[in-house]
């Protein structure tokens, strides 16, 4: 697998559920990717507990608004409270604070120009998903949003030093020149989507419909290679990737 001990600033590193009904979200994703769920029993974890496959860390969870179901974006960066400054400076939104989680690292959530929120990163004792890219693992998280390329280069450009690269319709998110995100859309509403590696999607697509998902985008050939993108039965909307070729 591939095992990483730390994120480069400027790259996405973590992709974390808030659940409004973490017991039914821990069957649901054992039973689609293999993972065993470990919660964190320290006062101030706030419910929150990690996905692991085969003793690896790959994910989060945790108790959301108990309103929305959905998988948020972490970024690795050196300085939070820096780079929710930049986001404000680029005309973005500071939703949340910097302000440290446990002993695990410094977080702070932020909104795009167009209304996409990300959470920033600053580890500290967490660097993030230990393994990616192979099946059952983070294999890319990419921006979904109706919004020009330009403007967005702009904010990602100000806060994590990104470029736009062009794919024959699909962006890549690019830093030094190397990419560490996607742009795709139009959707209406701008989000940060999570896409997930897996052996075989159209296997993995029809066991996660037998558990209660929703097909949002059928498999079908992609830049990254066949995909296809789901809502768990709580509406929580991910990707999934086919590793051989993702």
């Amino acid at each position: 697998m591939s095992e990483w001990s730390g994120h480069e600033p400027g790259a996405p590193c973590w992709a974390e559920l808030s659940s409004t009904d973490v017991t039914l979200s821990v069957r649901f994703y054992r039973e689609v990717f293999g993972w065993e769920a470990v919660f964190d029993p320290r006062p101030g974890s706030g419910g929150r507990g990690r996905f692991t496959l085969d003793g690896r860390v790959v994910a989060g969870v945790g108790p959301g608004d108990g309103l929305s179901c959905a998988w948020n974006t972490y970024v690795a960066v050196a300085d939070a409270a820096a780079a929710a400054a930049r986001s404000r400076a680029a005309g973005g939104a500071v939703v949340l604070e910097p302000a440290p989680v446990l002993d695990e690292g410094v977080a702070a959530t932020v909104r795009d120009s167009a209304g996409a929120c990300l959470t920033l990163w600053q580890a500290v004792r967490h660097a993030g998903a230990e393994v990616v890219g192979e099946p059952g693992t983070l294999a890319w998280s990419e921006l979904v949003t109706g919004e020009t390329a330009v403007r967005e280069d702009f904010f990602y450009r100000a806060v994590f030093d990104w470029t736009v690269k062009d794919a024959g319709g699909y962006g890549w998110w690019c830093l030094r020149g190397r990419p560490v995100a996607g742009l795709t859309g139009p959707e209406p509403l701008a989000h940060w989507r999570s896409c997930f590696a897996v052996s075989r999607v159209d296997a993995a697509v029809a066991r996660a419909v037998e558990l209660g998902a929703r097909v949002l985008a059928p498999p079908s050939m992609t830049p990254q290679g066949i995909r296809a993108v789901l809502a768990d039965p709580q509406s929580a909307v991910f990707g999934l990737v086919e590793a051989a070729r993702g």
